[in-house]
């Protein structure tokens, strides 16, 4: 199996409008005659209305397109600003008036790029914003571009609010991405040109196929067209290097090499970190530290300096100072870690070194519902044949995923070790995947939702049972998959529970936007606060955000009145608070 990660001296359309209410409830939402929503009114604080309104005007202000001078930008990096274009673009006239009103260079990019793999980012100096056709939402903060999986979220939260035709072309942009540069990017940067994001692209298909056909609009020949770039996009993940042994499975996979760029200039020195813990944990198998003499020292870029002290933290009580190199399988993992979109977590190893050795539960929960995507696609399009192709392969991924990640003494999902070839035993909130992507069984639904406690905090649906000091991980939440959790358990009928969680993470969203007048990129779900202390990783609790918008509004809609009302008063369910 790999070796250890510390190297040794020669290596290292509807509109959102939440439903009409009963009489008791006019006056928190309600239609006007002309179908337009008018915002609540609540004594005592319009904490609802002005939420909802932070969140239809959020999309303006977080809406770049490659051709303004704001997108441009990248906080996470101190670099000059350029805008590459695909080798064979003919650079649009917008892009000539920007370069000079902005002082942005336009370049092209050195090669044609097929596929993830084939272009080094590193040969593509200074780095820069990839051109996308149309605009897009981003994140936020220092998420100033568009992401992969993020877009998901905000589609269906544009949807919500009506805003079909820039949902659209977001979704357009992604199959631009997979035109010219290889696959959907992690997010339309030079230095993502190596990795994906979990292939969310058929359900963004979906979601804006069912918003057109709902507006009454013939829109065969686009699905026609996302039809041939949602199989391209599944083709990159059901071939080598993205297959998970011989389970039938796939895994996250970063084709590049190295510290990732974005961690190293902007992640509180994350790599000396992970140093640190692997010498300070030698007994970990699999994990070892040794001198090493690097001129140049930390320049290189790849030693670090590690001092590992006793528990006083007296100078008396520290080893002397070691110079460590991280060994390349460390860093593949870190980067598929990211790649997974759950960085940072110690779902798979610590710091997530083993991200690469895994089949994970929500990779293939999506693969899955991509297969049965491409299913209702291909009979859409009168492509019969195709159909039953697809459905072979979601029943075949099925199977597999019930050998090898079901567990069903601890009647949860587990990721898997095809290298170990043993199933973890790590506790994490992927396991709400199958049920939203409709792969599990009644059974095994109910055992799920039986376990909720083990997640379950004040706040939402925490991502796992251990603190690491890592965003991804205890106690803190996530939109996302507050959102997953609970249209699984709706799916499978367990509307009490997902009207519990829903209420508890749209009162601590509300509660806490009451208190600053912010929507944040995750939360504290323990103690129902924005405030979170991450260690691992950048630091700050990011200020926007897209996919928490969507999100609150999506979890909105789907509550009954009566919980509605809850929210609003920002607290949670009793029972729930523990």
């Amino acid at each position: 199996m790999r070796g250890s990660w510390l190297n040794v001296r020669e290596r290292r359309g509807e509109s959102f409008r939440p439903r009409c209410l009963r009489a008791a409830l006019v006056a928190i939402f309600c239609i006007a005659a002309l179908g337009q929503s008018q915002p609540a009114r609540l004594s005592g604080g319009d904490g609802l209305s002005a939420i909802l309104a932070y969140v239809r005007t959020g999309w303006d202000s977080l809406t770049r397109s490659t051709s303004s001078c704001n997108a441009a930008s990248d906080p996470k990096l101190s670099a000059a600003l350029v805008v590459y274009l695909p080798v064979d673009f003919e650079p649009p006239r917008d892009l000539e008036e920007m370069q000079r009103v902005c002082k942005i260079t336009i370049a092209h990019l050195p090669r044609v790029i097929h596929q993830l793999g084939t272009t080094d980012p590193d040969s593509i100096q200074p780095p820069g914003l990839l051109y996308l056709k149309n605009k897009y939402v981003v994140p936020g903060g220092r998420f100033n571009e568009m992401y992969g999986w993020d877009s998901y979220f905000i589609i269906r939260g544009l949807l919500r609010d009506g805003r079909v035709e820039l949902a659209r072309g977001m979704v357009e942009n992604f199959f631009f991405e997979i035109e010219h540069y290889g696959a959907v990017l992690n997010a339309n940067r030079t230095y993502y040109l190596t990795r994906s994001q979990p292939p969310f692209l058929s359900s963004m298909v979906m979601a804006v196929h069912e918003a057109q056909r709902a507006a009454g609009q013939n829109d065969r020949d686009w699905l026609e067209t996302a039809y041939s770039y949602v199989k391209r996009d599944h083709d990159m993940w059901t071939r080598e290097p993205h297959l998970a042994g011989n389970t039938g499975l796939a895994r996250y996979y970063d084709f590049g090499e190295g510290p990732a760029l974005e961690a190293l200039q902007d992640e509180t020195d994350i790599y000396r970190q992970v140093a640190s813990y692997f010498l300070f944990h030698p007994t970990i198998p699999a994990y070892e530290g040794e001198e090493v003499d690097v001129p140049g020292g930390r320049a290189s870029g790849v030693a670090y300096s590690v001092r590992v002290c006793g528990g006083a933290q007296a100078e008396s009580s520290c080893e002397p100072e070691r110079r460590i190199k991280l060994k390349p399988d460390y860093y593949k993992g870190d980067r598929s870690m990211r790649e997974s979109g759950f960085d940072i977590s110690f779902r798979f190893g610590p710091y997530g070194a083993a991200t690469h050795h895994y089949a994970p539960v929500c990779l293939n929960s999506l693969l899955f519902k991509t297969e049965r995507d491409l299913e209702e696609i291909s009979r859409l399009l009168g492509k019969n044949s195709d159909a039953a192709q697809w459905q072979r392969q979601a029943e075949t991924r099925k199977q597999s995923m019930q050998k090898y990640l079901w567990d069903e003494r601890q009647g949860l999902f587990f990721d898997y070790n095809f290298d170990d070839q043993r199933r973890s035993t790590y506790l994490y909130a992927t396991t709400f995947y199958p049920l939203w992507a409709g792969l599990a069984t009644a059974a095994q639904a109910r055992t799920v939702v039986k376990n909720l406690s083990l997640f379950e905090r004040a706040g939402g649906i925490a991502m796992s049972v251990q603190e690491t000091q890592g965003q991804w991980d205890y106690p803190f939440g996530w939109a996302p998959i507050q959102l997953l959790a609970v249209e699984g358990m709706r799916r499978y009928g367990h509307n009490v529970e997902a009207d519990r969680v829903s209420t508890e993470f749209l009162s601590t969203v509300l509660e806490n936007f009451m208190r600053d007048g912010t929507i944040r990129e995750k939360y504290n779900v323990v103690t129902r606060s924005s405030e979170t202390k991450v260690k691992a990783g950048y630091a700050v609790n990011v200020i926007g955000f897209g996919w928490t918008n969507a999100v609150f509004i999506e979890l909105m809609h789907s509550l009954p009145p009566e919980k509605i009302a809850q929210v609003a008063k920002a607290i949670p369910p009793p029972t729930a608070l523990h």
